[in-house]
């Protein structure tokens, strides 16, 4: 997209002549967001006095025109280009030191950016992506052949030397016998050896020849099949012709930034449980990907989570009916109620700590953009590989528990938080565990902000076994049409047992946590029975979560028991 000129400017500025010679400009730094990236340029550029264009590049044909500004950071001139989307404040865009040694030129000024795609003819070497499988035939026959008129070249040196070295015995002969100091048998057992080693050679020489006029054919035939069924490829180029105008000749510096497309980045992390379980060191990593077609050489890398096109359109309307009915009498006289599972909204979700998917989630930042920082340049080639970046480390004392949730898995797991010292929030993605020296899993790490508590799982302790039985009953209390009310008690019997040798230490702590269901409606009643629970929970949340806290020795093994009843009135259907 044009940058925006001053009435008094040219209207066409194309009509300036483009220089021969393109000025290669290199990406010195780079923010990358959830699908794409702000690439910038900066460097120095030789201003002529008055009007003139500057052609930059070879660029990536991907470059997103309306995003294109091009600018003289301040102490060079006066910054007027640049597209939209740029001018609002893109993430990752700073003010630009001028270069050591440039003297500011006055009056330096932006009056167009946009950006040139040609096409070229491809160049010669490898083949790309999309290469056709007969142009590929023909570059391999080409060079076959080429390493074919190699090795017969090397066949007629050799034959050259075997050849100069049978003159040099045919004269050595000639020249004893004149003199009559003939050695038939020295002179034979020479031209012996000469014959043998010329042979072989001579042999592979005409195999050579004749498989070269062989490749010549199929070479023929497969650039005739190439020509008739497609074109010559045309490579597709992109330049950016910035037009500026400066009052007086000389270096400038100057910096252009651009979005492009097939690029992202996903946060990654690794915790290692130090032996005596007191701390945890967090690594905070992130893989980049990029397709781009311009490798980052040595770039400053911003990571944010920015979503530029975040949207772009307004949604859809949909229409939405609302209808009014009255209820029958069979309605009024019950209560409809539904047992559903509903997951605990609090920082640092528990449930993540338990395993999950190794695909990296999408971003999410809490509804904030965060953006965080390379500590070092990188290197990030064009070729759709990942590369992980070390972004930061920290080592925070944590409290580890040995936790059980028999619900969910008979396992006891080794379960360690610690507060977020990282200095900056820790966004959504895998984590990779470590847990005495050696790689354990996988889990995956909710989103926690700076401050905030954060709970590990470092695997399964196989020195604990939990076994769960549940029994429900069901009876009716009360009088028919007064006060008749259905109750469900159920009986949960838990074992808990330790396979340590008497011999392996002390008690250990073992934290079980069970859960009992949360009414939500008067007209059912939920009550934990601690008289006939044994032992007494230690605790019972507003969740319904219930907690015990057991102390266990080597060979040890434990049994809880937990009664809760489900009163419903007469009216109350589902349960």
């Amino acid at each position: 997209m044009a940058a925006p000129r001053p009435s008094a400017e040219p209207a066409d500025p194309a009509g300036v002549p483009a220089p021969e010679d393109p000025h290669a400009l290199p990406v010195t730094s780079v923010t990358l967001m959830e699908d794409r990236a702000q690439i910038e340029r900066t460097g120095l550029v030789q201003l002529a006095a008055g009007l003139s264009r500057l052609r930059i590049g070879p660029v990536t044909p991907l470059t997103v025109d309306r995003s294109l500004r091009a600018e003289f950071p301040a102490g060079t001139g006066q910054p007027t280009a640049g597209g939209p989307a740029a001018a609002a404040g893109s993430p990752g865009s700073g003010p630009g030191e001028p270069a050591p040694g440039a003297a500011p030129v006055a009056g330096a000024r932006v009056l167009d950016a946009r950006v040139v795609r040609i096409y070229t003819p491809t160049p010669p070497g490898e083949p790309g992506r999309d290469a056709s499988g007969l142009r590929r035939e023909v570059l391999e026959l080409e060079r076959e052949i080429e390493d074919a008129r190699h090795l017969r070249q090397r066949l007629d040196n050799s034959l050259a030397v075997i050849g100069q070295a049978k003159a040099d015995l045919y004269r050595d002969i000639v020249q004893g016998a004149g003199a009559g100091d003939a050695d038939p048998e020295r002179w034979t057992d020479r031209l012996e050896r000469v014959e043998q080693a010329a042979e072989p050679r001579i042999e592979e020489a005409n195999r050579l020849r004749r498989r070269l006029h062989d490749l010549d054919e199929e070479l023929r035939e497969a650039r005739q099949a190439l020509a008739a069924a497609e074109s010559e490829p045309q490579q597709l180029t992109a330049f950016l012709d910035v037009v500026v105008q400066a009052e007086t000749a000389g270096p400038a510096q100057l910096r252009v930034t651009n979005l492009v497309p097939c690029a992202l980045w996903r946060p990654a992390y690794r915790a290692a449980l130090a032996a005596d379980r007191r701390s945890v060191l967090l690594e905070t990593d992130a893989f980049v990907w990029q397709d781009t077609g311009e490798d980052w050489t040595g770039v400053r890398l911003s990571l944010s989570t920015a979503r530029p096109t975040l949207a772009a359109s307004p949604p859809a309307l949909t229409e939405d009916v609302l209808t009014l009915r009255e209820r029958s009498s069979e309605e009024r006289r019950t209560v409809e109620v539904d047992l559903r599972e509903e997951e605990i909204g609090t920082v640092g979700d528990p449930s993540a700590a338990t395993g999950g998917p190794a695909a990296l989630p999408g971003l999410q930042d809490g509804g904030a953009v965060r953006v965080l920082a390379a500590p070092h340049p990188v290197d990030v080639p064009s070729d759709r590989r990942p590369r992980r970046v070390h972004l930061s480390s920290v080592s925070a004392p944590c409290r580890v528990e040995n936790s059980c949730v028999p619900e969910l898995s008979p396992l006891v797991a080794a379960a360690a938080r610690f507060t977020n010292s990282a200095g900056h929030v820790l966004l959504a993605g895998p984590v990779d565990l470590v847990r005495g020296g050696g790689f354990i899993g996988r889990g995956e790490l909710a989103f926690t902000g700076i401050g905030e508590e954060v709970r590990l799982a470092f695997g399964s302790d196989d020195t604990f076994r939990v076994v769960r039985h549940l029994e429900e009953s069901r009876e009716t209390a009360g009088l028919a049409g007064i006060n008749q009310r259905t109750v469900i008690t159920r009986q949960l019997r838990l074992f808990v047992s330790r396979l340590d040798a008497p011999e392996q230490g002390g008690e250990v702590e073992v934290v079980i946590r069970e859960r009992v269901p949360v009414s939500e409606v008067s007209a059912v009643e939920v009550r934990v029975r601690t008289e006939a629970s044994v032992p007494e929970p230690d605790e019972v949340d507003a969740e319904g979560v219930v907690r015990y806290t057991l102390l266990l020795g080597p060979g040890e093994r434990r049994e809880i028991g937990l009664v809760y009843d489900l009163t419903a009135a007469s009216g109350v259907t589902g349960l």
